[in-house]
């Protein structure tokens, strides 16, 4: 039986010589579901724009970077282990960026005649001049709309273990303690990490206690932000002997893929409100769709990709 289109969603345009490109650099990056959901959102909204995946590796990241900006391409997103590299290879950085500390989404720009900076996903044609590379981050208010909306979780005076203190643990860290979080407990392979993570918090956020060690006490959530669990043979990213996760209330993991990672499996089988990281993604890419195009995200439609391209 033919494969039916669901009624909403568009044919993408033939692919022709005006055909603009858009990608995600990730290593690894073959897991990533971000080309389903956005080419279905490009389709939506009419646009002659594809969206790729490549694998770069860090020592190659300015390169690729700086040609997709010589290309025009019309922006970038940036997965693992890139997020904390791209923040110096940016020529500019927006207010999200210089937040967080970390970049997700790189939009290309040209110089107009009047010196005003225009997006190249909107450049309205001929030569443009001088072109940059401006970052945003849309990782910090997408994960916590995530959290919101998939667990009906109220971050406000919550208890947190949050699992990794790198690009998207950082990121996670900063933007819960600015949610208003009560206790955050940081753990991370290397101490010194969370540490460090632990003291832009308490200077940012005094009103935050934050631990770097797993709580006595039961917490509301536990965050993995970690990459543990991407591949089958992956441990555990929590010590269950000093952390039972019988003591969370809910679990949200920022993986996707598989859609049931062996922590959420776990912690389910603990009778705990879980949820993966496809709502994350989801609002983060909607964000990236209409900084490049500058138009409303389809977000119904890339929804719907991506729950056919994870869950299948």
């Amino acid at each position: 039986m033919p494969y039916k289109r669901a009624m909403f969603e568009t044919l993408p345009t033939p692919i022709s010589a005006a055909t603009r490109c858009c990608a995600v650099l990730g290593w690894p990056v073959r897991h990533s579901a971000s080309p389903a959901m956005q080419n279905a959102g490009l389709a939506a909204l009419g646009l002659d724009w594809r969206y790729l995946a490549f694998e770069v590796i860090p020592e190659a990241l300015g390169a690729v970077i700086a040609g997709a900006k010589a290309m025009r391409f019309v922006g970038l997103n940036l997965t693992v282990p890139h997020k904390l590299r791209a923040v110096e290879m940016m020529d500019e950085l927006d207010e999200s960026a210089r937040t967080w500390g970390a970049v997700n989404t790189v939009r290309f720009e040209a110089r107009a005649e009047d010196g005003a900076w225009q997006p190249l996903g909107q450049w309205p044609g001929g030569r443009p001049g001088e072109l940059r590379a401006k970052g945003f981050n849309t990782d910090a208010e997408a994960i916590v709309r995530s959290i919101q909306e998939d667990l009906n979780l109220a971050l406000r005076g919550a208890d947190v273990v949050l699992l990794g203190a790198g690009g998207a643990g950082r990121v996670a860290a900063l933007k819960l303690a600015a949610e208003g979080v009560a206790n955050l407990h940081l753990i991370n392979r290397t101490q010194a990490k969370a540490e460090q993570v632990a003291a832009e918090i308490r200077q940012a956020f005094p009103q935050v206690k934050v631990h770097c060690d797993y709580p006595a006490a039961p917490v509301d959530l536990l965050v993995n932000g970690t990459s543990l669990g991407l591949q089958p043979q992956d441990a555990l990213p929590l010590d269950e002997q000093r952390f039972p996760l019988s003591k969370a209330g809910a679990v949200y993991d920022m993986i996707y893929r598989p859609a049931e990672t062996p922590l959420l499996r776990r912690a389910k089988a603990a009778g705990c409100q879980t949820a993966n990281g496809l709502g994350m993604l989801l609002y983060q890419g909607a964000k990236a769709l209409e900084l490049w195009s500058g138009r409303t995200a389809p977000v119904a439609v890339m929804r719907a990709a991506l729950q056919r391209n994870v869950y299948g």
